[in-house]
């Protein structure tokens, strides 16, 4: 997993322009619209033209590959806009600190570890899944609080959490849905939670190394020594006729001899950024 990780920031490094911007928004839109639909189909035809299905996927219907992503949580309206609202904040959250590219590769990647799981379970166990979103989504909300285990959200609009404490709640359905679903013989239905959070640990695992890794004694988790740091910096490259670098955007102080640099703590080794992307850029790993 470790090897993945690090070749996926390296795709998301090289290719920065890679992506979907906004994709969160675009997926929370057409799932609202699918749930409005859904309400006013009494006969649920919408349903069966949308679901995930192996062997009309393989006759021709290859929008299935990609609409079951819409599917309604439910029918109740109070909860699916709640949950569709936590979806479009934590995901498009999760693509400001990332970027667009890494954001896209997360959630295409769950998309793709649920597409093949659904046709491995039909042709090995001739059993046809009914694969559902919400735990790709719900995936989610790991990957912020690993990020951002502190920071605080209104539940329901009212109540102050942290998010931290929101993600061993969602813990704890991930594994009530395995037990209960292993209880009662649905052994295939089981196994989605650890498809998506198998997902999670590939894509975030160094995010969550770099979160758990032990800081040195009496130094702060934000704290890097400029001084050295520049000087190192200078050391490696004497010929260059700068001092600092923003490495997303390649503007130097000579350049900008009014702009201002600093130096990521998060990222491996001595990276420069400016101010414009010192919060906003995919830290090296």
């Amino acid at each position: 997993m470790k090897a993945i990780s690090r070749a996926i920031e390296r795709f998301c490094q090289k290719h920065r322009k890679f992506g979907v911007p906004r994709l969160m928004l675009y997926i929370v839109f057409i799932s609202a619209a699918v749930f409005v639909i859904h309400q006013m189909d009494r006969t649920q035809t919408l349903l069966a033209f949308l679901i995930f299905d192996p062997d009309l996927i393989l006759r021709g219907q290859v929008w299935r590959l990609l609409t079951w992503l819409f599917l309604p949580l439910n029918n109740n309206i109070f909860f699916t806009a709640i949950m569709l609202y936590f979806y479009y904040f934590i995901g498009s959250t999760l693509e400001r600190e990332w970027g667009a590219a890494k954001f896209t590769v997360y959630y295409i990647f769950g998309v793709i570890l649920n597409i093949i799981y659904g046709f491995l379970i039909r042709y090995l166990f001739m059993v046809v899944p009914y694969i559902v979103p919400n735990f790709i989504n719900l995936s989610m909300f790991f990957a912020f609080a690993v990020l951002f285990p502190d920071h605080r959200i209104l539940l329901f609009f009212i109540i102050p959490i942290k998010i931290k404490w929101l993600a061993i709640v969602d813990a704890c359905f991930f594994a009530y849905s395995i037990i209960t679903e292993m209880i009662f013989g649905y052994v295939v239905m089981a196994l989605l939670p650890i498809v998506a959070l198998l997902n999670f640990f590939i894509i975030c695992g160094s995010d969550m190394r770099a979160g758990l890794r032990p800081l040195r004694a009496n130094a702060s988790p934000n704290t890097i020594n400029y001084k050295k740091a520049a000087k190192k910096a200078r050391r490696e490259d004497k010929s260059r006729p700068y001092r600092h670098k923003c490495a997303v955007c390649g503007k130097t102080d000579v350049d900008s001899p009014d702009a201002e640099f600093r130096y990521c703590s998060r990222c491996n080794g001595y990276h420069c950024y400016c101010l414009d992307h010192i919060n906003n850029h995919i830290h090296f790993q």
